[in-house]
């Protein structure tokens, strides 16, 4: 993967988002898209060593469209300055599809690459379901919140966007309440990745998928997904 060259395209794309810029350098995207698409079939085998249920991931529907979908956006810019995949056991890799726990990554047009796993605002069904998982198996919940290589790689699970109250049903006197809350189960970091060779991108991402699994396993017990 050439990642100066990614970088260079997504950054010129960003100035230059419009269908004929984009046409006049789609040479350059087919290659860029062909070199993406073998890392994450290369992933796919090094993280099925350690989690051998995405064996049977489609690596091409692991990869998200660079075209965004407009209709009911005020942005009008019609390509997205990403390139990103979602690695998952269904081969589903968007929340709405129940595709459940996914290992994520992406590039940005800054030169910053993402890497995250877990549930990024699931369906209220499977939302529900993992906090009843929480209660239900407090004791296991309580061992992933504290696992050393999550909070190494990822200072533990993302506190991000959660309800101000308890959702109906739950105790606000619950063990773990604050997690309860959340409307998001995933961990996540970012870094830049301009000096960054391919190889040393490709060993960042299969090490970081490694410390993740942990919390991709917890949530693939529940299987609301199926």
């Amino acid at each position: 993967m050439h990642v100066r060259d990614l970088t260079q395209f997504l950054a010129e794309l960003s100035e230059n988002n419009n269908r004929a810029w984009f046409v006049m350098n789609k040479p350059r995207y087919d290659i860029l898209r062909a070199e993406f698409l073998e890392l994450v079939i290369r992933l796919i085998g090094e993280i099925t060593r350690f989690d051998p249920a995405v064996a049977a991931c489609n690596p091409k529907k692991a990869l998200f469209r660079i075209n965004r979908d407009m209709r009911f956006s005020h942005d009008k810019n019609p390509y997205k300055t990403t390139f990103s995949a979602a690695i998952t056991a269904s081969g589903l890799k968007r929340p709405s599809q129940g595709g459940g726990p996914m290992y994520y990554f992406h590039v940005n047009a800054d030169g910053m690459l993402r890497i995250a796993a877990g549930e990024y605002i699931p369906p209220i069904d499977r939302l529900r379901a993992i906090r009843q998982q929480i209660v239900s198996d407090n004791i296991g919940f309580s061992k992933l919140i504290k696992n050393k290589k999550l909070i190494g790689s990822y200072n533990g699970l993302q506190i991000g966007e959660q309800l101000v109250r308890p959702p109906k049903g739950f105790d606000a006197a619950s063990p773990h309440i604050d997690y309860i809350r959340l409307k998001s189960f995933l961990v996540r970091r970012e870094q830049p990745i301009n000096k960054m060779l391919g190889e040393a991108m490709e060993k960042e991402l299969i090490a970081s998928f490694k410390d993740a699994y942990p919390l991709v396993s917890w949530l693939r017990q529940i299987n609301t997904f199926e």
